[in-house]
């Protein structure tokens, strides 16, 4: 084969294209220092034809967004800069500016740092690392599998992403500090970001998380259709299997790892657990409270309790004397500006929908794709990619699907499409994600120190694009299974 067909293969041009995104992403903070300011200067001077808070709020949100995503400073620096000028602008009132900072999921982010902490720093993350790899293995491509696929088992059980994070995340830190590598190899990053992705993907296909039910809630109170468990789990049981196999060959792609297995194998992890001793105190209190969460959060169909109450309270119990395993020092290194980025991204959507510059843009949106649906492959695509470019401005799962999904239930029942399929596909379209502050789940992922914005955006950027190829799948599929893109002739 000659050099010139060597170089025009799939993988080449594949690795090409890497490259350049990567010298893109390494200049972009760069180019975000300016870029951020002009952004929202733009959007202040054009004539858009918004109410002046409205307006206001729109080239506040663009300067934040061009931060967030170039990252000329930290998230959290960016998330309190753009309250304070919502604030001081007069977008909007102080309590809606920071109104954010009264949404549970930031404090819940808090406590589960404080989980992920006690796990360390007693060696419980460490000693559990070398259990699991006794059972599954200790080769780098095993764990990944092992990984993606407990995370998927998870959500038949606990159907809380956020939650399946925390649970994981002690086990993970394990694994890593088993390979002995640092926290920014690509072990650790491999490993840490597909157990962030997948908790986020996986929530997407199955009736149990709080932007599911969500999304069947308003599905069923707006259009009087029932929507099943066993439905949804169907609907998406390919997509889900062809998920698992994308995120392993693309994490095993863009994060090799630096040495395939653990040196030694099997002896080696039985040394080290001898050499670790018996359980001490500390690891056995630490497990003891993250065992109850896990049970609590596995059982809240009997007692009702909302995750982020289990998640502060088992983490701030780990803080109490005696009771507990922190100290006063280890809660001071938490990072408390993730917890301030991810109020300030709740806060964003907030001015958004309280100045109404986010119903502006949504009618608009609907207006744009509502003569692109009548035809189920064109339809899956306008959802799929709308919905994607949709949610940069609407953090969040289910504010993304409660701004939009209402409207876009009353162009399907006055077109004569599914409802359905239309707000599962809606939904399905906030799985693919590049940039941290789009969701919580990818922020508590993030808050563990394993991965950069900038990994994120690489994984996000490839799995997005294999999420919308398996998407042409389910026009052909869903009618088989009773779910039509069509229920009646258009009036």
């Amino acid at each position: 084969m000659a050099a010139g067909d060597v170089a025009s293969t799939p993988l080449a041009m594949t690795t090409s294209i890497s490259q350049i995104l990567q010298y893109l992403i390494t200049r972009g903070a760069a180019i975000g220092v300016v870029l951020g300011p002009i952004a929202g200067l733009l959007i202040w001077l054009l004539p858009l034809g918004l109410e002046p808070a409205a307006h206001k709020a729109c080239a506040i949100v663009a300067f934040m967004l061009v931060y967030w995503v170039t990252e000329p400073i930290a998230h959290g620096i960016t998330a309190l800069l753009g309250c304070f000028l919502f604030w001081a602008l007069h977008a909007t009132t102080f309590a809606v500016a920071f109104s954010g900072f009264t949404n549970p999921v930031p404090w819940f982010v808090f406590g589960a740092l404080l989980m992920g902490q006690a796990a360390s720093r007693t060696g419980l993350g460490k000693r559990l690392g070398y259990l699991i790899m006794q059972q599954v293995g200790t080769t780098y491509s095993r764990l990944l599998l092992g990984i993606i696929t407990l995370t998927l088992m998870l959500q038949f059980l606990i159907p809380v992403p956020n939650a399946q994070i925390v649970m994981m995340a002690p086990l993970v830190i394990g694994l890593v500090a088993v390979f002995e590598l640092g926290a920014r190899s690509n072990i650790a990053t491999g490993l840490f970001i597909i157990l962030t992705y997948t908790s986020n993907l996986f929530s997407k296909m199955f009736l149990g998380s709080s932007h599911t039910i969500l999304t069947r809630g308003i599905i069923e109170a707006q259009m009087g259709v029932q929507v099943q468990w066993g439905q949804w789990f169907i609907a998406f049981l390919p997509v889900t299997l062809l998920t698992v196999v994308a995120c392993w060959v693309t994490i095993r792609w863009l994060y090799p790892p630096e040495t395939p297995t653990i040196s030694g194998g099997q002896q080696y992890l039985q040394e080290s657990l001898k050499a670790m001793g018996p359980w001490s105190w500390g690891e056995w209190k630490a497990l003891v409270w993250l065992s109850l969460a896990i049970t609590l959060w596995t059982t809240d169909f009997l007692h009702q309790t909302h995750p982020a109450v289990i998640g502060i309270g088992i983490g701030l119990l780990l803080t109490l004397p005696k009771v507990g395993v922190l100290d006063t020092d280890t809660v001071k290194s938490v990072n408390f500006l993730l917890i301030i980025f991810l109020g300030g991204a709740l806060s964003m959507g907030n001015v958004l929908e309280d100045t109404q510059a986010l119903a502006i843009v949504t009618q608009r949106l609907m207006n744009w794709i509502t003569p692109l649906l009548t035809e189920p492959f064109h339809a899956a695509l306008t959802l799929y990619w709308s919905g994607f470019f949709y949610h940069f401005l609407m953090p969040g799962e289910s504010p993304m699907v409660s701004t939009a999904l209402p409207i876009l239930l009353t162009v399907a029942e006055t077109q004569g499409y599914n409802p359905v399929a239309m707000g599962m596909l809606w939904l399905f379209s906030s799985a693919g994600m590049l940039f941290v502050y789009q969701s919580s789940i990818l922020v508590l992922g993030y808050s563990y120190g394993y991965f950069t914005g900038r990994d994120l955006l690489k994984v996000g950027a490839v799995v997005t694009l294999v999420e919308g190829l398996f998407l042409m799948t389910l026009p052909v599929y869903w009618p088989l299974i009773g779910l039509p893109w069509t229920t009646t002739t258009p009036p």
